[in-house]
């Protein structure tokens, strides 16, 4: 019996990296899994890898800024699987544009608002209802270890990821008991993107060797958020799980 036994579970920016490891680990606890991304090839591709291993999959392309785009994917989730339960919210992702307030271009600024912070919004704007609907679950979204401490030259980032801390928070307590709201609070984790960044950024490189116990792998942040996403963590709302190799205490 797995730990998301019977659970339909929407997660965004499930194509690559962390999305896809929590994808095919989620459908391994046996959970049906609604990947949303806007990489068409990406996302098709981890509906590929969960069908192949046994697992239940949709794939819809979904641009997460779009509240059309929101609203279409929770209509295909609900007629593919019935009913939401859980809601992912991993979509997102840092830019070496991003600097300090004074350097960080207004249109920058706005394109990881957008994508982090609104898109977050929006998804929880569209799917909560639903959850609530299938008679309560929860709600996991992503922050950073940027939202936890100061970061020199990341002013866009810090401020969206701040905010879903917040946003985090206030659900907690708009929707108990019926539905839990968390976050989780990665630092540098090996995907693709941040193997490629450790390579030429000194800054990351600088930020990666001062953490405690190595760096994190995706399906590292996949098992933090299949235990926020199970009946395990039944007593957790309203918090941010640091899994950050010890960098936010140093």
């Amino acid at each position: 019996m797995g730990r998301l036994s019977g659970k339909a579970v929407l997660i965004t920016g499930a194509g690559k990296g962390i999305g896809r490891e929590a994808a095919l680990l989620f459908a391994r606890e046996g959970a049906s899994i609604a990947i949303a991304d806007v990489d068409a090839e990406a996302g098709d591709g981890t509906r590929e890898l969960i069908e192949g291993q046994g697992g239940k999959a949709l794939f819809v392309q979904t641009d997460i800024t779009r509240p059309e785009d929101v609203q279409a994917t929770i209509v295909k989730v609900i007629a593919k699987f019935g009913k939401i339960d859980v809601l992912y919210n991993n979509a997102g992702g840092s830019s070496p544009k991003d600097s300090t307030v004074v350097d960080t271009s207004i249109d920058e600024f706005w394109r990881v608002i957008n994508v982090d912070l609104f898109g977050t919004w929006l998804c929880c704007r569209f799917a909560i209802p639903e959850i609530m609907k299938s008679g309560g679950g929860c709600v996991v979204n992503t922050v950073s270890n940027v939202a936890l401490m100061g970061i020199a030259k990341m002013s866009a980032y810090t401020t969206a990821k701040g905010g879903i801390a917040s946003l985090t928070r206030a659900m907690a307590v708009d929707f108990a008991p019926t539905i839990r709201v968390n976050a989780i609070a990665p630092s540098v984790t090996l995907t693709d993107r941040l193997r490629k960044r450790l390579e030429n950024d000194p800054s990351v490189q600088k930020m990666a060797a001062a953490h405690l116990v190595g760096l994190a792998e995706p399906i590292d942040i996949a098992h933090a958020a299949l235990y926020l996403a199970s009946d395990e963590s039944r007593m957790i709302t309203g918090h941010i799980l640091r899994v950050d190799s010890g960098i936010t205490i140093v």
